[in-house]
């Protein structure tokens, strides 16, 4: 079996950073980081992208060494990523941040709105209600975190994790003052509207919720394999009928609900920017499903099914 010789050059210099001998030829991208990272220990393998060309897309981890486009002496280039945070923490933060939050809102602690109204409850019962659907929905969010998301790629850029928190920290307390403010009213509608809110926000929570176990369920723990996702017997799951990422279609219906539910601006503001973020993930999603599976379901839309 004849082995490789592995030439590593930093991608915008040139300079040859490592050369690598008797790299067995079935090696991966990963085994290959791996031995980089010996002779580069500052750069360890989450921080590593390597490419055939300088310019060129990073080859995945699990990418053979022999079935790639490479001679016995292959050269490839290297670009460092900066700090990387694993996905577990990013949304553990971004998610436990809106949490605690609202809640200080919500128990409306001091110099938030005034001595007189220090650990003062709302009398109205919408606000209770508000507070505990938002910590519901937080609450999920952590606990899928730790016990239901697989995640493809394993790290994010260190410096994502502040622009992310701002989105959610900043959206949760905007919305928080005004829902557990002292001189907020209740929607325009009362009870009725309420009922109707809480029915929705439910009703996608539960919607949200399967869709992610649907999910993880295509992904046997430890493997990126990627398979198209079907139906099950759950009901819920039935939007893969007509939409590619249902889990984001009840998402946005969620935070609908809850928008009619408190009648206030700010949530309807977070409502529709998440709502234009999700559609961009959704859409480049669905060019992912359209080129890998040629067999993929042509009636399903990205996120709103026959429009979008």
């Amino acid at each position: 079996m004849k082995h490789h010789e592995v030439e590593i050059l930093d991608a915008k210099t040139r300079e040859k950073l490592c050369f690598l001998d008797k790299v067995e030829p079935h090696a991966t991208i990963a085994d290959i980081k791996n031995m980089f990272t010996k002779s580069h220990p500052q750069w360890y393998p989450a921080r590593q992208s390597l490419r055939l060309d300088p310019k060129g897309r990073s080859l995945k981890d699990e990418d053979i060494l022999q079935n790639l486009p490479v001679g016995t002496t292959a050269t490839l280039y290297f670009r460092d990523l900066g700090a990387q945070i694993s996905w577990v923490t990013v949304f553990l933060t971004e998610y436990a941040g809106p949490l605690v939050i609202y809640l200080l809102f919500y128990f409306r602690v001091p110099f938030i709105y005034g001595p007189k109204y220090d650990f003062i409850t709302s009398r109205h019962s919408v606000v209770h209600l508000a507070c505990i659907c938002h910590s519901f929905h937080y609450i999920k969010r952590l606990l899928e975190t730790l016990f239901v998301h697989r995640f493809s790629h394993g790290t994010m850029p260190f410096r994502n994790i502040f622009k992310n928190c701002m989105y959610y920290w900043g959206f949760a307390a905007w919305m928080a003052y005004y829902i557990n403010h002292p001189l907020y009213t209740p929607p325009t509608y009362g009870e009725n509207q309420v009922k109707l809110a809480v029915i929705i926000f439910l009703f996608c929570q539960l919607g949200n919720f399967s869709i992610h176990i649907a999910l993880r369920n295509l992904r046997p723990a430890g493997s990126k394999t990627r398979k198209i996702p079907f139906p099950t017997r759950n009901p819920f799951t039935w939007l893969f009928l007509l939409v590619s990422c249902p889990n984001y279609t009840y998402e946005v219906g969620s935070w609908i609900g809850f928008a009619i539910m408190t009648q206030c601006l700010p949530v309807a503001l977070f409502t529709l920017v998440g709502f234009i973020q999700m559609t961009i993930w959704a859409k480049g999603k669905h060019r992912s499903y359209l080129k890998e599976f040629r067999d993929y379901p042509p009636l399903r839309s990205p996120i709103v099914p026959f429009i979008l």
